[in-house]
Protein backbone atom coordinates (compact mmCIF):
# COMPACT_ATOMS: atom_id res chain seq x y z
CA UNK A 1 0.00 0.00 0.00
CA UNK A 2 1.49 3.34 -1.07
CA UNK A 3 2.07 6.31 1.23
CA UNK A 4 -0.85 8.31 -0.25
CA UNK A 5 -3.26 5.38 0.21
CA UNK A 6 -2.09 4.89 3.81
CA UNK A 7 -2.54 8.62 4.45
CA UNK A 8 -6.10 8.47 3.03
CA UNK A 9 -7.00 5.48 5.19
CA UNK A 10 -5.42 7.06 8.26
CA UNK A 11 -7.46 10.24 7.68
CA UNK A 12 -10.64 8.12 7.44
CA UNK A 13 -9.76 6.38 10.71
CA UNK A 14 -9.04 9.71 12.43
CA UNK A 15 -12.36 11.05 11.07
CA UNK A 16 -14.29 8.30 12.86
CA UNK A 17 -13.45 9.72 16.29
CA UNK A 18 -15.09 12.73 17.93
CA UNK A 19 -12.45 13.05 20.65
CA UNK A 20 -8.88 13.25 19.39
CA UNK A 21 -5.54 13.64 21.13
CA UNK A 22 -3.90 17.07 20.87
CA UNK A 23 -0.48 15.44 20.53
CA UNK A 24 0.65 12.03 19.26
CA UNK A 25 4.13 10.98 20.39
CA UNK A 26 6.21 8.33 18.62
CA UNK A 27 9.25 6.34 19.63
CA UNK A 28 11.72 5.96 16.73
CA UNK A 29 13.56 2.60 16.87
CA UNK A 30 11.26 -0.30 15.98
CA UNK A 31 8.26 2.06 16.04
CA UNK A 32 8.76 4.42 13.07
CA UNK A 33 11.68 2.48 11.55
CA UNK A 34 12.87 -1.15 11.75
CA UNK A 35 16.31 -0.73 13.37
CA UNK A 36 18.31 0.82 16.24
CA UNK A 37 19.99 4.11 15.28
CA UNK A 38 23.15 3.23 17.18
CA UNK A 39 23.66 0.23 14.87
CA UNK A 40 23.59 2.38 11.75
CA UNK A 41 25.74 5.01 10.07
CA UNK A 42 24.69 8.59 9.27
CA UNK A 43 25.75 7.94 5.66
CA UNK A 44 23.01 5.32 5.17
CA UNK A 45 19.60 6.07 3.73
CA UNK A 46 17.07 4.87 6.34
CA UNK A 47 13.66 3.38 5.61
CA UNK A 48 10.48 3.54 7.64
CA UNK A 49 7.78 0.99 8.38
CA UNK A 50 5.31 0.91 5.45
CA UNK A 51 2.47 2.84 7.19
CA UNK A 52 4.51 5.23 9.33
CA UNK A 53 5.00 8.18 6.96
CA UNK A 54 1.39 8.17 5.75
CA UNK A 55 0.14 8.17 9.36
CA UNK A 56 2.42 11.11 10.28
CA UNK A 57 1.16 13.13 7.31
CA UNK A 58 -2.49 12.27 8.04
CA UNK A 59 -2.17 13.42 11.67
CA UNK A 60 -0.51 16.66 10.56
CA UNK A 61 -3.20 17.30 7.94
CA UNK A 62 -5.93 16.71 10.55
CA UNK A 63 -4.29 19.36 12.76
CA UNK A 64 -2.93 16.94 15.37
CA UNK A 65 0.59 17.74 16.52
CA UNK A 66 3.23 15.00 16.57
CA UNK A 67 6.39 14.59 18.64
CA UNK A 68 9.27 12.16 19.18
CA UNK A 69 10.33 10.51 22.45
CA UNK A 70 13.38 8.32 21.90
CA UNK A 71 15.91 6.94 24.38
CA UNK A 72 18.56 6.72 21.66
CA UNK A 73 22.22 7.07 22.69
CA UNK A 74 22.87 8.47 19.18
CA UNK A 75 20.60 11.52 18.75
CA UNK A 76 22.84 12.82 15.94
CA UNK A 77 22.08 9.73 13.82
CA UNK A 78 18.35 9.86 14.70
CA UNK A 79 18.12 13.54 13.70
CA UNK A 80 20.08 12.91 10.49
CA UNK A 81 17.64 10.10 9.58
CA UNK A 82 14.59 12.27 10.35
CA UNK A 83 16.07 14.91 8.03
CA UNK A 84 16.92 12.39 5.27
CA UNK A 85 13.34 11.05 5.43
CA UNK A 86 12.02 14.65 5.12
CA UNK A 87 9.92 14.32 8.28
CA UNK A 88 11.98 16.33 10.80
CA UNK A 89 9.90 19.49 10.29
CA UNK A 90 6.64 17.63 11.08
CA UNK A 91 7.46 17.29 14.79
CA UNK A 92 6.61 20.05 17.30
CA UNK A 93 9.01 18.49 19.82
CA UNK A 94 11.87 16.00 19.49
CA UNK A 95 13.22 14.58 22.73
CA UNK A 96 16.00 12.20 21.70
CA UNK A 97 18.46 11.33 24.45
CA UNK A 98 19.69 8.34 26.42
CA UNK A 99 17.90 7.86 29.74
CA UNK A 100 17.16 5.32 32.47
CA UNK A 101 13.73 6.78 33.25
CA UNK A 102 11.69 4.84 30.66
CA UNK A 103 10.77 8.11 28.94
CA UNK A 104 9.17 10.00 31.85
CA UNK A 105 11.87 12.69 31.42
CA UNK A 106 11.13 12.83 27.71
CA UNK A 107 7.43 13.40 28.42
CA UNK A 108 8.10 16.06 31.07
CA UNK A 109 10.13 17.97 28.49
CA UNK A 110 7.50 17.49 25.76
CA UNK A 111 4.83 18.75 28.18
CA UNK A 112 6.97 21.78 29.11
CA UNK A 113 7.60 22.56 25.45
CA UNK A 114 4.03 22.06 24.16
CA UNK A 115 1.86 22.74 27.26
CA UNK A 116 -0.30 19.76 26.21
CA UNK A 117 -1.64 17.89 29.28
CA UNK A 118 -0.59 14.24 29.54
CA UNK A 119 -4.22 13.07 29.26
CA UNK A 120 -4.42 14.79 25.83
CA UNK A 121 -1.48 12.76 24.47
CA UNK A 122 -1.31 9.43 22.64
CA UNK A 123 1.98 7.50 22.59
CA UNK A 124 3.29 4.63 20.44
CA UNK A 125 6.34 2.56 21.50
CA UNK A 126 7.72 -0.96 21.03
CA UNK A 127 8.93 -1.43 24.64
CA UNK A 128 6.48 -2.45 27.35
CA UNK A 129 8.48 -0.77 30.16
CA UNK A 130 8.12 2.61 28.40
CA UNK A 131 4.39 2.00 27.87
CA UNK A 132 3.96 1.17 31.59
CA UNK A 133 5.82 4.21 32.95
CA UNK A 134 4.29 6.74 30.55
CA UNK A 135 0.77 5.33 31.10
CA UNK A 136 1.17 6.10 34.82
CA UNK A 137 1.61 9.77 33.85
CA UNK A 138 -1.86 9.73 32.28
CA UNK A 139 -0.76 9.33 28.65
CA UNK A 140 -2.75 6.84 26.54
CA UNK A 141 -0.01 4.44 25.43
CA UNK A 142 -0.01 1.70 22.78
CA UNK A 143 2.53 -1.10 22.43
CA UNK A 144 3.43 -1.77 18.78
CA UNK A 145 4.82 -5.08 17.56
CA UNK A 146 6.34 -4.47 14.14
CA UNK A 147 6.12 -0.71 13.88
CA UNK A 148 3.24 1.70 13.90
CA UNK A 149 0.53 0.83 11.37
CA UNK A 150 -3.12 1.60 10.63
CA UNK A 151 -4.30 -1.06 13.09
CA UNK A 152 -2.22 0.49 15.89
CA UNK A 153 -3.55 3.95 14.97
CA UNK A 154 -7.16 2.70 15.21
CA UNK A 155 -6.39 0.92 18.51
CA UNK A 156 -4.71 4.05 19.92
CA UNK A 157 -7.54 6.41 18.98
CA UNK A 158 -10.12 3.96 20.36
CA UNK A 159 -8.27 3.65 23.67
CA UNK A 160 -7.75 7.43 23.81
CA UNK A 161 -11.51 8.01 23.34
CA UNK A 162 -12.34 5.48 26.06
CA UNK A 163 -9.83 7.02 28.49
CA UNK A 164 -11.11 10.50 27.70
CA UNK A 165 -14.78 9.63 28.24
CA UNK A 166 -13.92 7.85 31.51
CA UNK A 167 -12.04 10.89 32.81
CA UNK A 168 -14.85 13.22 31.67
CA UNK A 169 -17.47 11.08 33.48
CA UNK A 170 -15.35 11.11 36.63
CA UNK A 171 -14.96 14.89 36.36
CA UNK A 172 -18.74 15.30 35.98
CA UNK A 173 -19.39 13.03 38.98
CA UNK A 174 -16.91 15.05 41.02
CA UNK A 175 -18.43 18.38 39.93
CA UNK A 176 -21.97 17.16 40.58
CA UNK A 177 -21.02 15.87 44.01
CA UNK A 178 -18.94 18.84 45.18
CA UNK A 179 -20.30 21.83 43.26
CA UNK A 180 -23.90 21.36 44.46
CA UNK A 181 -22.79 21.54 48.09
CA UNK A 182 -20.93 24.82 47.58
CA UNK A 183 -23.70 26.35 45.43
CA UNK A 184 -26.46 25.56 47.92
CA UNK A 185 -24.73 27.52 50.68
CA UNK A 186 -24.65 30.67 48.54
CA UNK A 187 -28.40 31.26 48.79
CA UNK A 188 -30.39 32.59 45.85
CA UNK A 189 -27.59 34.24 43.93
CA UNK A 190 -28.49 33.88 40.22
CA UNK A 191 -25.48 33.55 37.92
Amino acid sequence: MGEEKVKEEAMQIIGMFQVLPRLVVFDLDYTLWPFYCECRSKREMPSMYPHAKGILHALKEKGIDVAVASRSPTPDIANTFLHKLSIDSIFVAKEIFSSWTHKTDHFQRIHSRTAVPFNSMLFFDDEDRNIQSVSKMGVTSILVGKGVNLGALRQGLTKFSQNWSTSEKNKQKWQTKFCKKSNSSEGNNPE
